[in-house]
């Protein structure tokens, strides 16, 4: 499975998540700059982390008009996994492919440290390998974490189980201690904790590998032959 890790001016994740796949799963990873006009060739597309054109006016606005969101977009629609994770999560959803917005922690505080999550779903391709229920240990580094979604959005949410992570404990102010969510295809995952941070014992722990297992578990099952 070859993956695009989507490099914008201020990401900072960019390397753990080539790592995570590369590395930790053995998978294909490049980076793809910003501009770039063609994501056909990749089969999952990562948008990392960071400080995205220095996060100004709000996290993720500026660079959801960045020539390479057309393609994550085409990507998306085409049921390509597409998976962001921390200013990732702001971009998705500041583009329209997630509902929701993330707003200032509600002690208006950066935040940095491993926080428990819950497995809300774990029938997505991005969570096969999970146990429904299963607590995880994922660190988290967010200034700007706070979930936030209308009552209307929030019950679409939950009708279609749209909900994959939540946080053991609010901290942040996430309605419903929501982590992560889903798009209603399944193949769009927005979160703000870091599975890419999380996934070898060397660094504190593994329960974020499971993620990008699953996703790579879902596409040979779709995709190569069992010949």
């Amino acid at each position: 499975m070859k993956f695009a890790v989507i490099v914008f001016p201020g990401s900072n994740c960019d390397l753990d998540m080539y790592h995570a796949v590369k590395d930790e799963l053995g998978e294909e990873a490049e980076y793809v700059w910003h501009d770039s006009k063609d994501l056909s060739s990749y089969d999952g597309i990562l948008l990392p982390g960071g400080f995205s054109y220095g996060d100004y006016l709000r996290c993720g606005a500026i660079a959801q008009f960045s020539g390479v969101m057309d393609e994550v977009r085409k990507a998306a629609e085409a049921g390509k996994p597409v998976l962001g994770i921390c200013n990732g999560f702001q971009i998705l959803t500041e583009a329209g492919l997630l509902p929701g917005v993330l707003l200032r922690n509600k002690n208006l505080k950066f935040m940095c440290r491993t926080v428990g999550l819950k497995v809300e779903n774990n029938s997505t391709l991005f969570t096969n390998e999970y146990e429904q229920g299963e607590e995880i240990q994922i660190p988290i580094a967010h200034g700007e974490g706070n979930y936030y979604c209308d009552d209307a959005t929030y019950d679409h949410l939950k009708e279609n189980n749209q909900i994959v992570f939540t946080y053991a404990d609010d901290f942040n102010g996430s309605r419903n201690n929501i982590a992560g969510i889903i798009n209603e295809r399944g193949n769009v995952l927005g979160m703000m904790p870091h599975p890419e941070r999380a996934v070898s014992e060397l660094i504190g722990g593994k329960d974020g590998l499971a993620l990008f297992r699953s996703i790579v578990k879902q596409w040979r099952e779709s995709h190569v032959s069992h010949a």
